[in-house]
């Protein structure tokens, strides 16, 4: 049975350092930000907190990662159960503090989350941890201690994606979550130590990401820094890691295209991509915002567009009929309407939407989902990655003109490419400059590895690429 929720499991203020709860010097509040509203608060850890948890997993370290792949994946369903039984805790805590709509918390945030978590449960069992080349056995070993500094946006998936890969590959792991979204990863802590797992092997230090961040990344006792966030803050965070010559795997930022061919179903694909490039209210890494389409075509596209923009509802995310919420800070609004406002006054056309507040909502932070056209390739709203509910549409002259604007762009995360004929959309597909494609709508893997090319990344996420990310090799010669 699943335990109600409730508002005490919001109010936090303690750390979860070698298996037990310490109590912060201060706390900080959590925002919903649809209302704008104070529902809880967190921990704000400093740095010997981080000291503390980083020293708990090194002294975790040799028992975690000699353990027997069984004994890890048996915990690790043993921590399946326990989110599975929270999960509607879970889903609650991410509607209120990211505020996603109901159905995208359930879906996208958690029950994705939890299907990758019990993915890496099985893979612990299967994954080679042992291969022969010729005369040398190769071995894959636990690459030590973990720091994970995980988003705002997707606050219970990107935790997952990276603990489930860290703990079954026998690493132990500290995770300093977003400021704004702790309520979720609190959750995820509680659900650890139900589920036994050992103390120091799964650490929680929240807390400000200049000052947690920083000495998590710098920190010597730290084999592997996992973050995704920003494109600046990662080339900081890469710095960082580069004094003691440690790992960084960065999952960035992206201005990802989906590509619409001449003899694509023209209504299926602006529809989907409409509806991808805004999921989660446009913040999502890979969204695909950038929409490039036959020239031919381009009119009937944006008439597609408005289309099913004006199909979707923004509102209340606690209500199960809304599609898309607000964004996750007044700051973040602030920066999605700079760049509205900077394209129109560039001479670009607005379809739908706009940088006006809507006038239903006087209070949280939303924004009107807003579709753009007839801006130049090299206009800030094309390149920059605006993270908002934003998407810009583009005309292209055939396959190689849309490849070369599908690869003008310093990022590479992710993109989609639509035909009537899978060869020709295959290949398109592998030669747009990024990490991973999807092809006429195909769902997604959660066992495929993901990540960036160029400003997007380093290293890549989910399934046993993911899970190899955190192991080092050692070749023995026989």
């Amino acid at each position: 049975m699943t335990a109600p929720t409730t508002v005490a499991l919001w109010q936090r203020d303690a750390a979860l350092i070698d298996g037990a709860w310490r109590t912060a010097a201060t706390t900080v509040d959590v925002h919903d930000p649809a209302t704008e509203a104070s529902i809880g608060t967190s921990a704000s850890c400093g740095v010997a907190d981080v000291d503390a948890a980083v020293s708990a997993a090194r002294t975790a370290l040799p028992a975690w990662s000699t353990a027997s792949p069984e004994a890890r994946a048996d915990v690790l369903d043993a921590l399946v159960a326990e989110l599975r039984n929270r999960r509607d805790d879970l889903v609650a805590a991410t509607v209120a503090e990211v505020g996603a709509p109901l159905g995208v918390a359930r879906e996208a945030h958690i029950d994705l989350g939890i299907e990758i978590m019990a993915d890496f449960a099985e893979m612990a069992r299967t994954f080679e941890w042992q291969t022969t080349i010729g005369n040398s056995r190769i071995l894959r070993r636990a690459a030590g201690v973990v720091a994970a500094i995980t988003p705002w946006n997707y606050p219970f998936y990107q935790l997952v994606a990276k603990a489930g890969a860290a703990l079954a590959a026998g690493c132990p792991i500290v995770v300093k979550p977003a400021e704004l979204t702790p309520l979720s990863t609190y959750l995820f802590a509680d659900a650890a130590i139900a589920a036994g797992v050992p103390a120091g092997v799964f650490s929680l230090v929240p807390g400000a990401g200049r000052v947690v961040g920083s000495a998590l990344a710098e920190h010597s006792g730290v084999d592997v820094v996992s973050f995704t966030g920003s494109t600046g803050v990662g080339k900081t965070i890469a710095v960082a890691a580069a004094q003691n010559i440690k790992r960084a795997c960065l999952e960035l930022g992206g201005k990802s295209a989906s590509v619409i061919l001449d003899d694509a179903d023209l209504d299926e694909a602006v529809r989907t991509s409409v509806a991808a490039g805004l999921l989660n209210s446009g913040q999502t890494c890979s969204a695909w915002s950038r929409l490039l389409v036959p020239r031919g075509r381009y009119e009937d596209a944006l008439t597609i567009a408005a289309d099913a923009v004006a199909a979707m509802r923004v509102g209340d995310p606690t209500d199960e009929a809304t599609d898309l919420g607000p964004v996750i800070s007044a700051a973040q609004r602030a920066s999605i309407v700079s760049a509205i406002d900077g394209a129109l006054a560039r001479g670009a056309r607005l379809v739908c939407g706009g940088p006006d507040p809507l006038p239903e909502f006087p209070g949280g932070h939303f924004v009107a989902p807003t579709v753009l056209a007839d801006l130049q390739a090299d206009d800030p709203a094309v390149r920059d990655e605006i993270f908002g509910p934003v998407i810009v549409v583009l005309p292209h002259d055939g396959d190689d003109h849309a490849v070369q604007l599908a690869n003008d762009s310093e990022y590479g995360l992710a993109g989609a490419v639509w035909s009537g004929d899978t060869d020709r959309a295959i290949a398109v597909a592998s030669r747009i400059d990024t990490g991973q494609v999807d092809v006429n709508g195909a769902p997604f893997n959660p066992r495929a590895p993901f990540g960036g090319w160029k400003a997007s990344g380093l290293g890549r996420e989910l399934g046993p690429v993911g899970l190899e990310e955190f192991t080092e090799i050692t070749s023995i010669q026989l």
